[in-house]
This record gives structure tokens, C-alpha cells and sequence, in this order.
């Protein structure tokens, strides 16, 4: 069974006011539910259907995605840095699993 692995890459520090760079990955197979197996069954759909970023339990990023996504979901955005605290990464999958990762972020 595959497990789908999440990534962040974010830094540690910012300066009160910077803007920074998040960049979010999870490897995922994202299977649309159009494709069959070798016995001719369809795969049932199975995809990441949603991503969020809290900062300090605020969501300040979110996106739904469908199933023209490819697979291996890579996200990129930029978030200012106003106070130290935790952002947090959530990728929602069809069925009801939920991929988090925690980092934190240090203002000075």
C-alpha cells in the first residue's frame, strides 16, 4: 500500500514584515477513477481534494483541487511574516484521510 508523504519547505526565521516563500509537496498517485487495472476494474477515484495553510490557526492559504491535478501535488505561495508562531500544512484526500505537518516560524 502506498502512503502518501507530505513536504514543506519553508525557513525558520523571518524578519517582522518579509515576505517568504512556501513551497508544498505530497507524493500522491491522485487516481482520477477513469483508468482501469489489468483485469479491466476501474481504480476508484482517489485525490487530494483540498490544501490549507493556518498561521496561528488562521487559514491564510487554501485551494480545492479536482482531478485534473497531476499527480505529486506541488504548491507554491508566499505568506508575510507577522508574528512568531506555527504554521500548519493539511492535504484532505477523498475518503476522509488527512496528511498534516507542523513547523515553526520565528519572527524577530
Amino acid at each position: 500500500m502506498f502512503i502518501p508523504t507530505p513536504r514543506v519547505q519553508v525557513p525558520s526565521t523571518a524578519a517582522n514584515g518579509e515576505i517568504f516563500q512556501v513551497k508544498a509537496l505530497i507524493s500522491h498517485r491522485m487516481e482520477t477513477g477513469l483508468r482501469r487495472d489489468d483485469q479491466g476494474d476501474v481504480i476508484p477515484r482517489n485525490i487530494i481534494n483540498r490544501f490549507s495553510c493556518r498561521y496561528n490557526d488562521v487559514i491564510v492559504f487554501g485551494v480545492d483541487l479536482h482531478e485534473a491535478v497531476a499527480a505529486n501535488p506541488y504548491l507554491e505561495f508566499y505568506l508575510r511574516a507577522t508574528e512568531s508562531g506555527r504554521l500548519e500544512f493539511v492535504w484532505e484526500e477523498d475518503g476522509g484521510h488527512i496528511y498534516a505537518l507542523t513547523h515553526q516560524l520565528t519572527v524577530g
